[in-house]
C-alpha cells in the first residue's frame, strides 16, 4: 500500500509541480511578477476541496460520467491557457495577458490533481491499519514530485534567457499534448467516444503502473496501450503548441537583436 501510495500521490503532484515550475521560470526570464503564483496555489486549493467534497454529486451527473467529463474539460482548458502562454511570450505587450493565463493554467492544474490526492486519501481515513502507510506513502510521492518541479524551475532559470525560454517551451509542449492525450481518456472511460482496440502496447516496456511510467505520464501524457483517435490529436496538440512555440522564440530573438 505504501508503494501504491507513493506512485499515485508522485504522479498527481509531479504535474502540477512541472506546470508550476516551468511557469514560474518563465515568469522569472520574463521579467514577469510571480505574485500570481500564491494566489493561483491558494484559489486552487480551495476549489481542489470544494471540488472533492461535491465529488459524490459530480459523478452522478450525466447518467454517472459527470467526473470523467468535468475532467476532460479542464485538461482542454489547461491545454488551451498553454497556447496562450506560449502565443503571449512573443511580445511584452502581451506578457500581462500571459500571466493571467499562467495563473489560470496552475488555478485548474492544482484543482484537478488536488481533488484526486483528497480523494485517495479520505477515501482509506476509516481505516487505521491502512491510513498511516497511505499517509507515509503520500509524503513520500509528494515529496518527490515537488523536488522534481523545484529542480526543473532551478535548471531553467539558471540557463541563459533564450536557451530558458527554449527549454520552457519544450516542457511545456509535452504537458500539452499529454494533457489532450488524458482528456481523450476521459471521454473513452465516459463512453463518450467508441472504444478500439489499441495500436501498440508499450506495457512490457514501461508499464504504466511503474514510478517510471507515472512519471512519463505526468511529464507528456505517456499511454502503453493508445488508440488511434489518441496517436492522432497528442501529435496534433504537440505540433500546434510547437507551432506556436517557435513563432515566439523567434519573435524573441528578433527582438533581442533590435
Amino acid at each position: 500500500m505504501l508503494i501504491n501510495a507513493v506512485i499515485i500521490i508522485l504522479r498527481e503532484v509531479l504535474e502540477a509541480s512541472l506546470i508550476l515550475g516551468v511557469l514560474l521560470a518563465l515568469s522569472q526570464h520574463n521579467q514577469i511578477s510571480k505574485s500570481w503564483s500564491l494566489k493561483a496555489l491558494l484559489l486552487g486549493g480551495l476549489a481542489a476541496v470544494m471540488y472533492a467534497a461535491n465529488l459524490a454529486m459530480i459523478s452522478a451527473l450525466h447518467e454517472g460520467v459527470g467526473q470523467e467529463i468535468v475532467n476532460a474539460v479542464l485538461y482542454v482548458f489547461i491545454f488551451t491557457l498553454i497556447l496562450a502562454i506560449v502565443y503571449c511570450l512573443r511580445d511584452k505587450q502581451y506578457l500581462k495577458l500571459a500571466a493571467a493565463a499562467m495563473f489560470g493554467c496552475v488555478v485548474l492544474a492544482v484543482l484537478r490533481e488536488g481533488s484526486e490526492i483528497i480523494v485517495y486519501i479520505h477515501g482509506f481515513s476509516t481505516i487505521p491499519d491502512l491510513f498511516t502507510p497511505v499517509l507515509v506513502g503520500s509524503s513520500i510521492g509528494a515529496g518527490i514530485g515537488l523536488s522534481i518541479g523545484v529542480f526543473v524551475y532551478y535548471l531553467i532559470v539558471s540557463l541563459p534567457f533564450i536557451y530558458g525560454v527554449i527549454s520552457g517551451f519544450f516542457v511545456l509542449v509535452f504537458i500539452a499534448g499529454g494533457m489532450v492525450s488524458q482528456a481523450i481518456q476521459m471521454l473513452l472511460q465516459a463512453d463518450l467516444i467508441s472504444s478500439e482496440l489499441p495500436i501498440w502496447d508499450t506495457s512490457q516496456l514501461v508499464s504504466e503502473q511503474s514510478i517510471v511510467g507515472q512519471i512519463l505520464f505526468a511529464m507528456m501524457g505517456y499511454e502503453a496501450t493508445p488508440i488511434l483517435l489518441q496517436v492522432v490529436l497528442y501529435t496534433a496538440s504537440i505540433l500546434l503548441t510547437g507551432f506556436f512555440a517557435i513563432g515566439s522564440i523567434k519573435r524573441t530573438q528578433q527582438g533581442n537583436l533590435l
